[in-house]
């Protein structure tokens, strides 16, 4: 049987596809406020919700016990903890299903010798990092457990941020083999896609520090962050020392949030432009392109997430959008490098 086959292919690009509406789910957990819903941890029974009345008092009894209830939502009856309950389960229960696509097709595949040596290492990295990402997102959750009533900005971008890695990792092994044959490169320019590629994970951390510190519905105007003023005083005001203030900061965060968006669209219309004269197959001219329209489509929903103050819908579509673009920049990369 041909190694690396095509259903090895389905194989990546289904996981690429789960860990897409893991994302998706879990922005939605934290923009509902659900993800401290689940107070404890089990891998195996935790996989089933309460079933009837006396497991769901249970739940809420476990969850009346932290600070979130107690200094944020004792007005809570049952019925509203179910609905947060719901978001957080099904977000762990996703990251449970995505565990089990990634392990028993690659026991099989590894059985019936459908993977080169190289796919193989690759595979074993990419299950280290949905690991990873596993433990992050518990070690992220037991931060808001202690004393305040939501989670670390810290973990919440290390655990986003891993999540969009592996991502990416998995949807370049999956171009790996459905591209197999290398070519030459233009060095120069592979390393300005490179740089690129690293402003926009810089960018996405940065997303994620504005989500953990709820810096969103804060400076809701633009292009200025307050009428008249393009940098608000408590951007360098609101903490002790510069750098406290641009990475533990609320007004500091969201001002480097926004800067950065500038960042990340010079860069991509430098690599748009300067990518034409290197281009030598569709896909490339179709992975710039795309790229440049993305690019536009994610810089206009920050924009009207931030001044429509992060509604649920439009703060999903807005970590869509980063998603995809991270998508299009891992295979306009790809592309120019192999």
């Amino acid at each position: 049987m041909k190694k690396d086959n095509n259903k090895v292919i389905y194989w990546l690009l289904t996981g690429c596809l789960l860990i897409f509406i893991m994302v998706i789910v879990g922005g939605i957990t934290r923009l509902t406020h659900s993800g401290l819903a689940i107070s404890n941890y089990k891998l195996i029974s935790g996989t089933i919700p309460p079933m009837n009345d006396v497991e769901w008092q249970e739940a809420f009894d476990l969850y009346k016990q932290f600070p979130e209830y107690q200094k944020l939502n004792n007005h809570f009856n049952i019925e509203e903890f179910k609905d947060i309950y719901f978001w957080e389960w099904i977000h762990r229960v996703i990251g449970r299903f995505i565990g089990l696509v990634f392990f028993f097709p690659f026991l099989y595949f590894l059985i019936t010798k459908q993977l080169t040596g190289p796919t193989i290492k690759k595979s074993i990295g990419l299950m280290c990092l949905g690991a990873l990402q596993g433990f992050l997102g518990w070690y992220m959750v037991k931060s808001g457990l202690v004393d305040r009533p939501d989670v670390s900005h810290y973990r919440l971008a290390m655990h986003l941020t891993t999540a969009f890695i592996t991502f990416a990792v998995t949807f370049w092994v999956a171009l790996d083999l459905i591209f197999p044959f290398d070519k030459i490169v233009n060095t120069r320019f592979k390393r300005l896609v490179q740089a690129g590629m690293l402003v926009l994970i810089i960018q996405i951390i940065y997303g994620a520090f504005v989500a953990g510190l709820d810096a969103g519905w804060i400076h809701n105007h633009w292009p200025m962050m307050s009428e008249g003023k393009l940098i608000h005083e408590s951007v360098y005001l609101e903490r002790e020392t510069l750098f406290a203030n641009l990475t533990e900061g609320k007004s500091g965060v969201q001002f480097v949030h926004r800067s950065l968006a500038y960042v990340v669209v010079l860069f991509i219309l430098l690599i748009f432009f300067k990518g034409k004269k290197y281009i030598e197959t569709n896909y490339q001219r179709k992975a710039l392109n795309l790229l440049m329209y993305l690019v536009f489509f994610q810089f206009t929903l920050g924009v009207f997430t931030l001044l429509l103050q992060v509604p649920v819908w439009l703060g999903v579509a807005h970590q869509v959008g980063a998603f995809l673009l991270l998508s299009a920049m891992t295979f306009t990369l790809h592309r120019f490098s192999k």
